[in-house]
């Protein structure tokens, strides 16, 4: 089946809703956000928080708005695409509201039919209902029908997204900065680590340059003062171990006269 597309509709009518759904996009009317398509605005499709203080709270219900060929003249129909226990709104998601139907005006906005019918979550009529079940639960017995509408939000509606606060978008990119410095030197360290090699110093801005332009290394210890491991050996050990290094020569010249004491 081919979708509606904006050839449908007449080309003052495609600027006149280009320009409402622009604005509808910058400035959305409370709990209501607007999904925009360029390439078809036969279909509005727009996000409805549920009102505080009523069964729907806390949940998000997607619907669409269906514009006829001869829109503004005939009004859209409105469609519910989340399920959700309402007397004005069929099992299958149609929407009964009086803006859509008898009270219909050319000259209604979006704006206004998707107020009204987020209005229709606080004050539901269930004297022109759609879902009887609801419409009747909510005449008799108040407290079942909230139950039910609780019920299927926590099903079915969308979870809102989180708002975030004043700021909070400069700190976490100051935050993304920050981990992004340390995971450098991380990387720095597993880098020396597996080569053997101690951390190198970042070099300072300020630190003078050597007047050929080139740097040049740290005075490396002779061989003689080097261990086996690389390290510097103290001048005391170093003696130590000189003397250590004579004591087989000298008992060596003693044995040897020794024998030839015992040979005259």
């Amino acid at each position: 089946m081919a979708m509606a597309t904006n050839e449908n509709l007449p080309p003052n009518v495609i600027k006149q809703l280009a320009k409402e759904l622009k604005n509808l996009d910058e400035t959305p009317p409370e709990g209501i956000k607007v999904g925009v398509n360029d390439d078809n605005f036969s279909i509005i499709y727009a996000d409805i928080e549920g009102p505080a203080g009523t069964p729907y709270e806390n949940g998000v219900f997607r619907m669409k708005l269906i514009l006829s060929h001869d829109f503004p003249q005939s009004p859209p129909k409105g469609y519910f695409l989340t399920k959700i226990f309402h007397p004005n709104i069929a099992t299958n998601g149609e929407i009964c509201v009086n803006a859509l139907k008898k009270d219909w005006n050319p000259s209604l906005g979006l704006r206004h039919v998707l107020i009204v019918i987020r209005c229709l979550l606080i004050e539901p009529f269930p004297e022109s209902a759609l879902n009887e079940q609801a419409g009747k639960m909510l005449l008799e017995n108040y407290d079942e029908y909230a139950r039910h509408a609780r019920l299927y939000t926590g099903i079915h509606a969308l979870k809102p997204k989180p708002k975030l606060k004043t700021g909070a978008i400069s700190e976490s990119t100051a935050a993304l900065n920050v981990d992004q410095t340390n995971s450098s030197a991380k990387c720095v360290d597993q880098k020396n680590a597996v080569s053997g090699a101690a951390p190198q110093p970042l070099p300072s801005p300020l630190a003078p340059k050597p007047e050929n332009g080139q740097d040049h290394p740290a005075a490396m210890p002779s061989s003689a003062e080097t261990g086996v491991s690389g390290s510097t050996a103290a001048p005391a050990t170093l003696k130590k171990e000189a003397g250590l290094n004579k004591v087989p020569a000298d008992k060596k010249k003693i044995d040897a006269r020794k024998k030839s004491l015992k040979r005259l």
